[in-house]
Formats: C-alpha cells, structure tokens, sequence
C-alpha cells in the first residue's frame, strides 16, 4: 500500500465546495474522479478541511492510499492533463502510510483579498468594499482574535461542530497595490468563520468602541451578534502546515 500527498490550487468560482455533494459539482469529486481514471481504481481522497462554495485554494492539502507503485512525475502531469483548467495539482509526493491531510495538519492559514478599485479582473477573486479601511485599527483591533477563544459567534448557526474552540496564531493586514489584503493563521477553523471575522472587523472600525463591540459578541456566542459575512470569491485557502 502507499500514500500519496497533493498540493492542490482551484477557482473555486464554479464550485460546490471542496467536499463532494450530491446533485453539485465538487472540487474532490473531479480530483477523485481523474484520479481513478488512471489508476483504474477506487480511491478514498482526503482533505486537510473542507471549503464552502465559491472559495478558492493556494495550498490545499490532500493525500489518497492505492495499491499501485506510481511515477510521480507522469501521473501528475496525466492527471493535470485530465482536471478541468480551474484545478491544478501543483505538487505530489509520497508520505508514510500513517499520514491523513485533515488530521495531521497543525496550522491553516487563509487570505482574505478586498479592493476598492472596480475591476472585471478582480470580480471574482475579491471583495469590491468602497467604504473607507483604517489598516492601522484593522490590525490592533485583529490582535482580539489571538490566542485559544470560542469562536460560536463566527461560526454558522447550522454548525453541528460541537468544540467551537480554535487557536489563532497570526493575523495580518496589508496593503499591495490595489489590493487590502487580510491573513490569518489558525490551528482549525469553524464553517464560515474566517469570512465572518473579516466582516464583523470591517464593521468594528466604525464602532464608538471597538474592542468592547468585539469582546461583547465573542461573549454572548450567538453567530446573530456578529456581523454578516464577506462574500466567498476573496477567500483563499493559502497554506496547511504539518
């Protein structure tokens, strides 16, 4: 038996998800898919986390177990060569059997893209937010984030994860260009959350008092006191640490 890791980038524009559903189109569908028209075979492909319609990936980790000895370098240009333009597999290698993309992995880091420029090139990778952003009271009012918290006020309300509780590590914003860029670094995140945290700090900036505004919503955990989401098309799974 052996262990195959892949490092996989997709628009998720087109996309139910990561996860495969019935009756949509899913980004572990078409990988699964391809991958057994080579080998010929059932392959159960794992995730290091799932991601919501409309979110897109740098770094998605994923690794699959087969019978079959493979030549790394023909099978992912073969399977490139078969995924729809929208999903790349940009590396593969193989690992320990005992390896599993979703269990094993310590840290997650997504980005978040906002741009205040109307663009055709931007539409469907970031969030056009025209309202005035103070990057400096972004990144203090971030710093409520950090550290071991119940995060039921950022999760979906439909979430039937029992622990809602995450570590955030890192959190940054930056400016490049046109683009205000938000990234943040978590042991594990709640389905929504980084969108809602993005959303809830956009709205905090304005707010009388800010931290007493962010404080009180992580206390009263009820997704109904945070604010609403941003829209999927900015989010970007950038990188799974192991």
């Amino acid at each position: 038996m052996k262990n195959y890791k892949l490092i996989v980038q997709y628009d998720g524009t087109n996309y139910s998800g990561w996860q495969i559903q019935k009756n949509s189109k899913s980004i572990q569908q078409k990988i699964t898919e391809a991958i057994e028209v080579l080998l010929k075979d059932k392959i159960n492909l794992i995730g290091s986390g799932r991601t919501d319609s409309g979110v897109h990936a740098l770094g998605q980790a994923a690794n699959f177990r087969t019978e079959t000895e493979i030549d790394i370098y023909r099978f992912k240009h073969s399977l490139n060569s078969i995924l729809p333009s929208d999903i790349v597999v940009s590396a593969m290698e193989e690992v320990g059997l005992e390896f599993h993309a979703r269990f094993d992995a310590k840290k997650r880091t997504y980005l978040y893209l906002i741009t205040q420029t109307k663009s055709p090139f931007y539409k469907n990778y970031s969030y056009f937010y025209p309202r005035k952003i103070d990057l400096e009271k972004l990144t203090f009012l971030s710093n409520s984030f950090l550290g071991e918290k119940d995060f039921t006020s950022f999760s979906k309300k439909n979430d039937e994860i029992e622990n809602k509780d995450c570590t955030v590590y890192k959190t940054i914003w930056r400016k490049r260009g046109e683009v205000i860029l938000f990234s943040i670094q978590a042991s594990r995140y709640l389905h929504g959350m980084v969108r809602t945290i993005v959303g809830t700090l956009l709205n905090a900036q304005d707010q009388p008092e800010p931290e007493r505004f962010i404080k009180e919503i992580f206390n009263s955990q009820n997704r109904e006191e945070a604010f609403e989401s941003v829209p999927a098309k900015g989010l970007f799974l950038y990188k799974v640490e192991y």
